[in-house]
């Protein structure tokens, strides 16, 4: 201390405690505002120094973008199959899965009821024949007295009349015997043209109801290949005519082609069109049910069959980015955009166009040349100033 404040050495000698103490408080204060000041000045520093980030130009380019998407091979037509009559079903002849010709029986259900209507037309047919005999031999002895003139004519017009219901009854014995037979061959379930039973719902010792579905029925010939298909799809426009070589016929203006791949075998292709597009949306997936009408398809391409439908559209000058540099203002979607001249970074609002895997089109909101930060945004803040590589030229 004598060596460092020889003023303050004296002072304490004469005044003491108190100078001391008085001492001791000033260099306190000294020594924890060196500290702070220091601490002050490295925030100065701090909130001037450059973040460094991962940018990008905007370059719109051509680029023609195409959809996979996963459906199922269908037939073309296809029935629900069903009994005509009630009835105890005791014999099942088909499966799911199973390949029928058209008029197999495929089920029978118990045909007493029928066989019994059967042999009632039967008999009442008989009834008639006989009744007509004699209807027709009442008339033919009343013309012959009416001729001798040993009848009266009430009674001859009553044996004709006589013969003209004896004739109805014997028609209409024969219309119900027809029925009759007909309602017995309902018994018998058949396939009404040749293809691939896909459902069944019946059991052996089951009750059905006339126009109960028993069987689902996928006809042979035509196949579809069926997708659900998000809407904002059918918002773009197809390639252009000139690359569809493989269609055998020239497609309307609705029709689009579809590059079609055997999901189990990528050996196995072909190719569609689109046929049909459903009006309606599916309230639960927000898709569109698409069916896709498959040009001569191959053998592998069975019932049931997952494929793959790839369609492309027209290439068009977009502006792609990675998905990192996507943030939002609110919820309104934006990205980090940098002044090339004073380096500082801010936010500016864009429209999606849609999203890819890693990527996203930009429909609106950046300009060619622009210089957009795709790493690092989360850093940021509007104003900052920031560093980054330069582009190679």
């Amino acid at each position: 201390m004598n060596r460092h404040f020889p003023h303050c050495a004296d002072a304490v000698r004469k005044a003491g405690a108190p100078c001391l103490r008085r001492l001791s408080a000033t260099l306190a204060a000294a020594l924890l505002a060196a500290p702070l000041s220091a601490c002050d000045d490295r925030s100065a520093v701090s909130l001037k120094r450059a973040t460094f980030v991962r940018t990008e130009i905007v370059r719109p380019r051509d680029r023609q973008t195409s959809v996979t998407l996963t459906g199922e091979v269908q037939a073309r037509f296809h029935a629900d199959l069903s009994f005509r009559v009630s009835g105890h079903v005791i014999e099942r002849l088909a499966d799911v899965g199973a390949h029928v010709a058209a008029g197999q029986v495929l089920a029978r259900i118990d045909p007493k009821e029928q066989q019994a209507e059967l042999d009632a037309a039967t008999a009442a047919l008989a009834a008639s024949e006989s009744q007509l005999l004699v209807a027709k031999a009442a008339f033919m002895r009343q013309n012959d007295l009416l001729s001798k003139g040993f009848t009266t004519r009430p009674a001859f017009d009553r044996a004709q009349e006589g013969l003209g219901n004896a004739e109805g009854v014997l028609e209409a014995a024969k219309a119900q015997l027809g029925i009759a037979k007909d309602v017995l061959g309902y018994t018998e379930l058949r396939a009404d043209a040749a293809g691939v039973i896909t459902a069944r719902n019946l059991e052996v010792g089951q009750v059905v109801q006339a126009a109960q579905p028993v069987f689902t029925l996928e006809r042979d010939g035509d196949r579809d290949a069926v997708f659900d298909v998000h809407e904002a799809m059918f918002f773009r426009d197809p390639e252009d005519d000139s690359v569809r070589r493989s269609i055998t016929r020239p497609l309307t203006r609705n029709e689009r082609q579809v590059a079609l791949v055997l999901v189990s075998n990528r050996k196995v292709t072909a190719t569609g069109y689109v046929r049909e597009i459903s009006p309606a949306v599916d309230p639960k997936s927000a898709t569109v049910r698409v069916k896709v009408a498959i040009e001569n398809p191959p053998p592998a391409m069975t019932l049931g069959s997952a494929v793959a439908g790839t369609t492309k559209w027209k290439s068009a000058r977009e502006i792609i980015l990675p998905w990192t540099a996507l943030t939002a203002i609110g919820s309104t979607p934006a990205v980090w955009v940098v002044d090339p001249a004073s380096k500082t970074a801010s936010l500016k609002p864009v429209a999606i166009d849609r999203y890819e895997s890693g990527a996203i089109a930009i429909e609106t909101g950046l300009e060619p040349g622009e210089r957009v930060v795709v790493d690092g945004g989360k850093l940021l803040s509007i104003g900052q100033s920031v560093t980054y590589d330069e582009d190679p030229p």
